[in-house]
């Protein structure tokens, strides 16, 4: 039992960590930032704005894969058709923790 909870907490630390990663590697990081706003909302914000929503998931991974306008501003968000549903899903998931 030991055994497994340090595997799944291992695999849960590998993964938090790699979630910066590859909104780097996306290209996330050009636009945003965790804790201020750069050109697009911090994801703290992000997070904060959209806690406690069931749709969040999907909604923001909808956003992030085709863009959007007007929810932060006259800023749009570009498409990034770079990212995959799972990648999106991830970083949503990454975003949405963020305090």
């Amino acid at each position: 039992m030991k055994k497994l909870l340090f595997c799944l907490l291992l695999s849960a630390s590998a993964a938090a960590s790699a979630n910066p990663d590859l909104a780097k590697a996306k290209n996330c990081m050009a636009c945003h930032a965790v804790a201020n706003k750069v050109v697009g909302p911090a994801f703290k914000d992000i997070a904060a704005k959209y806690a406690g929503q069931k749709d969040a998931e999907a909604k923001l991974a909808q956003k992030i894969i085709k863009g959007g306008s007007g929810v932060w501003g006259a800023v749009p968000m570009p498409a990034n058709t770079q990212v995959s549903e799972a990648e999106a899903r991830t970083l949503t998931k990454w975003i949405l923790a963020q305090k």
